[in-house]
């Protein structure tokens, strides 16, 4: 009953896209404490338990939290808000990113010449006077 998925066929890629993240960052903290813990020199038992345990509580809390009815509604509607979004096709993706790569360089060229031009100016304001 504790381990029972809730609406089991309905958002199933959000939930496991989000509880693999989790996992994925969760895995890497225990690693970050494993290294931690080799570093005080405590015994391979709990070098090793210590994160392994908190690995497998926190694997638990993940998977309740994923299935936690107000949490599970919440990514069911957001999978079925993303098969509603019309997306832009590569040749659409393509020709915007090429504009804006090209704006960007005009935009940094005539800003450096900008400040380039105030920078010439104000060196000869200050030392013509001197």
């Amino acid at each position: 009953m504790v381990f029972d998925i809730y609406k089991s066929g309905q958002g199933k890629y959000t939930r496991l896209c989000s509880g693999f993240g989790v996992a994925l960052v969760v895995g890497l903290g225990c690693l970050q404490l494993y290294k931690k813990l080799q570093g005080w020199d405590l015994g391979l038992w709990i070098e090793t338990m210590v994160p392994a345990g908190l690995f497998v509580v926190l694997g638990l809390l993940i998977f309740l939290l994923v299935n936690k009815p107000t949490i599970a509604n919440f990514m069911i509607a957001a999978e079925s808000e993303m098969k509603k979004v019309s997306w832009s096709s590569r040749k659409e993706i393509a020709v915007s990113t090429f504009i804006v790569i090209v704006l960007v360089v005009f935009l940094a060229v005539f800003l450096g010449a900008t400040d380039l031009g105030f920078q010439m100016f104000f060196d000869k304001l200050l030392y013509n006077n001197i």
